[in-house]
C-alpha cells in the first residue's frame, strides 16, 4: 500500500505582507501531478490545512478544487485539524464527504475515528487525531480533568481511549510538538514545554504522519515523522528541500519511506553584500530575480530608500537587513538579554547562520542535537 504524507498547507497564508495563493496553488497542482503518476492508494493531510480558523473565501476555494481532483482521482484523502484550524468549520459536512472518499476528523469528544484500507496483506488503520488542547480534552473527558494538565496528558488519555489492534497496520495522524523534533520560524510555539509530546506515546503505531513542524525530519524511529510544509514560508527554511513523503507499507514491520522532491514557483533565498555588488548585473543575471528574498547589505551606511530601489531588480523582496558595525552591536545586546531563554540547539543555530549565512542542513542538526545529548550524560 502506497501512501502521501502532506501537512501544513496552510493555505491562505501571508509571508512578509505577500500573499502566497498562487505558489499554494502552483505546488498543490504539483502534488496532483504526483498523484496522478504514483497513484498513491490514500493521501494523509496532518493538520494546518489553513493558515487561520477563519479562512478566505480563495482559500476554501483552493482546498475545495484539490480535494475535488483527488475524489475524481478516486484516491481517498485523510485530513486532521492543526492548531491554526478551527476543527469545528474542518469538520462540517464530513460525514457527507466521506461517502465521495474524503475524510476528515471530527470535533474531538472522548473518540478517535479510525477508517480501514486492505490491501493483499491485510488492514492498514487510519486513525485520525486532531490537534488536542488540554481543554478539549478536559470538555469532552470530565472525568480526566484532574490529570489532563498538559499536551502530553491530553495526547495519552486521548490514545489510551483509541482501539487498536497490535496484529494489524495501524498509522495514527497527529498535528502536535514531539519532543526532539527541530522548530523553524514560521512554527507557533508556546512558553516552557507545555506543548511537548513524547515519542513514546506513539509506540503501538506502525506509522506516526505527524503535522505542525515545517522541517522535514523523524523523530525517534524513522516511522515517526514530520513530513514538513510543501512550501518554505520563513527565512530560516532557506536550506531545505521541500517534499512529498511517500510511505509503503507491506506486511506489518516492513515500511519503506521515500520523498518526491516539490519545486516552487518562486524560491525563498537569502543573499548579501554590498548595494553595489547586489546590484552588478553580472551578480544576479544567473539566478531567478523573481524568488522571495531577504537582502543583507554590509555597506556601513544605511542606502536611502534601499528597500524601492532593490524592488526595481528584486520585485519580490520581502526583507531587508543591514550587517554592519551598528547592527552587530544591537545584536549583541539582544542576544545577550535572551540567551538564558533559549535552548542549546538554538543558539548553536542562531551561531552557525551567524557565522556561515545561510541554516543548518536537517543532517547538521540532528547531528549537533545528538552531540549535545552525549555531553548532557
Amino acid at each position: 500500500m502506497k501512501l502521501f504524507h502532506l501537512s501544513d498547507l496552510h493555505i491562505g497564508k501571508r509571508v512578509n505582507e505577500i500573499s502566497m495563493i498562487e505558489d499554494q496553488k502552483y505546488i498543490l497542482a504539483q502534488i496532483l501531478q504526483a498523484a496522478e503518476q504514483e497513484k498513491p492508494d490514500g493521501v494523509l493531510i496532518s493538520g494546518d490545512v489553513y493558515d487561520r480558523t477563519i479562512p478566505t473565501t480563495e482559500a476554501v476555494q483552493v482546498f475545495d478544487t484539490f480535494l475535488t481532483s483527488f475524489s475524481r482521482l478516486e484516491i481517498p484523502v485523510f485530513i486532521i485539524s492543526g492548531n491554526h484550524d478551527s476543527a469545528e468549520r474542518l469538520a462540517f459536512g464530513s460525514s457527507l464527504m466521506g461517502r465521495s472518499g474524503i475524510y476528515f476528523s471530527r470535533i474531538y469528544d472522548g473518540g478517535i475515528e479510525r477508517f480501514p484500507l486492505r490491501d493483499s496483506y491485510g488492514t492498514v488503520w487510519i486513525h485520525l487525531l486532531p490537534f488536542l488542547r488540554p481543554s478539549t480534552v478536559r470538555h469532552a473527558l470530565p472525568e480526566c480533568a484532574e490529570e489532563v494538565q498538559s499536551a502530553a496528558d491530553a495526547v495519552r488519555v486521548a490514545l489510551e481511549r483509541t482501539k487498536i489492534d497490535v496484529g494489524e497496520r495501524n498509522i495514527l495522524l497527529a498535528h502536535q510538538f514531539v519532543t526532539g523534533a527541530l522548530r523553524c520560524d514560521a512554527e507557533e510555539l508556546q512558553v516552557g514545554d507545555v506543548d511537548q509530546i513524547p515519542v513514546e506515546l506513539f509506540d503501538s503505531f506502525d506509522y506516526v504522519a505527524l503535522g505542525h513542524i515545517h522541517s522535514p525530519q523523524k523523530v525517534g524511529r524513522k516511522t515517526v515523522r514530520y513530513c514538513g510544509a510543501p512550501l518554505k514560508y520563513s527565512f530560516s527554511e532557506v536550506g531545505q528541500e521541500k517534499s512529498i513523503t511517500v510511505v509503503e507499507l507491506e506486511e506489518k514491520g516492513k515500511i519503506v519511506l521515500s520523498a518526491i522532491p516539490l519545486k516552487p514557483i518562486h524560491d525563498l533565498r537569502k543573499i548579501r553584500g554590498t548595494y553595489l555588488e547586489v546590484t552588478e548585473k553580472s551578480f544576479y543575471e544567473d539566478s531567478n530575480r523573481e524568488d522571495y528574498l531577504q537582502v543583507t547589505l554590509t555597506d556601513e551606511e544605511d542606502v536611502p530608500d534601499g528597500m524601492a530601489k532593490l524592488r526595481t531588480i528584486y520585485p519580490n523582496l520581502m526583507r531587508l537587513e543591514y550587517d554592519n558595525q551598528r547592527t552587530r552591536s544591537n545584536n549583541e545586546v539582544r542576544a545577550a538579554e535572551r540567551v538564558e531563554e533559549k535552548s542549546e540547539l538554538e543558539l548553536f543555530r542562531e551561531f552557525y547562520e551567524l557565522q556561515n549565512n545561510q541554516g543548518m542542513t536537517e543532517q547538521q542538526e540532528a547531528f549537533v542535537e545528538a552531540l549535545l545529548r552525549r555531553i548532557k550524560e
